[in-house]
C-alpha cells in the first residue's frame, strides 16, 4: 500500500490500554507490510510499562503527503484545531463516552473541512457512534489478544483478582464483603496495582476467577475480560457498556452495575466450581477466534483500505500535544491523578 499510517499519541508513564492498543496497530500494520508509526514528539521515546518497539516519528511538526493516513484518539479531538488540514485522517475511538468531552456543541462533528474515518473497538461502539454521529460510519477493529502471553499455567490457585485502581473506592468494598465472607478461608485476594502488562499476565494465568469493574465512566470493550478468558480465568463482572460482547463468552457472568455484594457472591461461588474447568477451555478458544492478531490485522488493512479512499492532499502536521496545556490538559492531569491516586491507594 503507498503512502504511511501515522499515530500521533501522547507520552504517558501510567498504564493506559488506549495507548498500548495504538501501539500495537503499528506493530500489526508493519507486520503486514504498512509503512507504518507512532509520533512521539520526544526523540526517542518508549513507553516503559509494555513492550514497545514500534518505528517511530518525532518533532512537534512532521510533513505528511498526499498518500498518508494520521490516526488522531477521540480525546485530541477539538473541532478548531484541524491537526493537518486537507490530509486523510482517522479518529481511533476507544472510549466512546469521552468523544465529546472537549467538543460537546459541534454537530458536523469533528468540526474540520473534509471527510474524517472513525475506527472503533466494539459493537457497542459502532452503534453509539453511529448514531451520535450519523454522517460517518464507524469502522470496527476487534482488538488484538495476545493468546500467547496470556495463557493458563499448568497450576492455578484459590484465588480472585481485579483491577482495584478501576474502581478504588468500590474495591475497598470489595475486599471487605469478600474476605468477611466465610467461602473466602483458603481464596487469595489479589487486587491488581501497579503491574507491567507482563506481570498481569503472569497473575492472570494461575487465577482462578476475574472480576471485572470497569471504569465508572463505562468502557468501550474491557480488554481485561478479554486477556483474563485468555489466561483460562473464570469471568464475572460488570460488562459496562461495550464489555457486553464479552459475555456472550463460555466461562462469564455478568453482573448488575454497582451490585457489590452480588459481585462477590457470585466470585465466592465460581472460586468453588471444579465442574466448570471446561468452561475456562471454552472461554480460551472463543477469544481466540474472534480477537485474535490476525483477526485485528484483517479489520485494519480493509479500514486502511477505505480510508484511502478519502480525498487527501499533503499537509504539514501539528502533534496535538501543542494544544493539550491549552484545552486538553485539564482533562488529563484529573485523569492521570485519578489514577495516581488508586495506585498508591491515598
Amino acid at each position: 500500500m503507498a503512502g504511511r499510517v501515522v499515530y500521533a499519541l501522547g507520552e504517558f508513564d501510567v498504564p493506559l490500554g488506549g495507548i498500548r492498543i495504538a501501539t500495537e496497530h503499528v506493530g500489526l500494520l508493519v507486520g503486514a507490510g504498512v509503512d507504518a508509526y507512532r509520533w512521539t514528539p520526544t526523540p526517542g521515546f518508549r513507553y516503559s510499562w509494555f513492550a514497545d518497539d514500534v518505528p517511530t516519528l518525532s518533532g512537534l511538526e512532521i510533513d505528511l503527503s498526499e498518500d498518508d493516513i494520521l490516526v488522531i484518539p477521540e480525546i485530541e479531538v477539538l473541532p478548531h484545531r484541524d491537526p493537518a488540514p486537507g490530509a486523510r485522517k482517522v479518529i481511533f475511538n476507544q472510549a466512546y463516552f469521552l468523544t465529546f468531552v472537549a467538543c460537546p456543541d459541534v454537530d458536523n462533528y469533528p468540526g474540520w473541512a473534509g471527510e474524517t474515518a472513525i475506527w472503533t473497538v466494539s459493537r457497542e461502539s459502532v452503534e453509539v457512534l453511529g448514531g451520535a454521529i450519523p454522517h460517518v460510519r464507524p469502522q470496527l477493529i476487534p482488538n488484538p489478544v495476545d493468546a500467547e502471553l496470556f495463557g493458563p499455567a499448568d497450576v492455578r490457585a484459590p484465588s480472585i483478582a481485579w483491577m482495584a485502581r478501576k474502581r478504588p473506592g468500590e474495591s475497598v468494598l470489595l475486599r471487605r464483603l469478600l474476605r468477611n465472607d466465610p467461602r473466602c478461608a483458603g481464596v487469595e485476594l489479589r487486587e491488581i496495582r501497579g503491574l507491567s502488562h507482563g506481570e498481569v499476565a503472569e497473575l492472570m494465568s494461575t487465577t482462578s476467577v476475574f472480576i471485572a469493574m470497569g471504569s465508572p465512566e463505562g468502557e468501550s470493550f474491557g480488554l481485561p475480560i478479554a486477556e483474563a478468558l485468555a489466561s483460562g480465568c473464570l469471568v464475572t463482572g460488570y460488562a459496562s457498556g461495550g464489555g457486553a460482547e464479552l459475555f456472550d463468552a463460555p466461562g462469564t457472568w455478568a453482573v448488575p452495575d454497582l451490585r457489590t455484594a452480588m459481585l462477590a457472591d457470585q466470585a465466592l461461588d465460581l472460586v468453588h466450581r471444579p465442574d466448570l474447568e471446561q468452561a475456562r477451555v471454552d472461554g480460551r478458544k472463543w477469544v481466540a477466534e474472534r480477537y485474535s492478531r490476525g483477526v485485528t490485522t484483517e479489520a485494519l488493512l480493509r479500514a486502511v483500505e477505505q480510508t484511502r479512499a478519502l480525498p487527501g492532499a499533503a499537509s504539514r502536521a501539528t502533534h496535538p500535544i501543542v494544544w493539550e496545556a491549552e484545552e486538553i490538559q485539564p482533562f488529563f492531569a484529573a485523569a492521570r491523578a485519578s489514577l495516581e491516586a488508586a495506585e498508591t491507594g491515598e
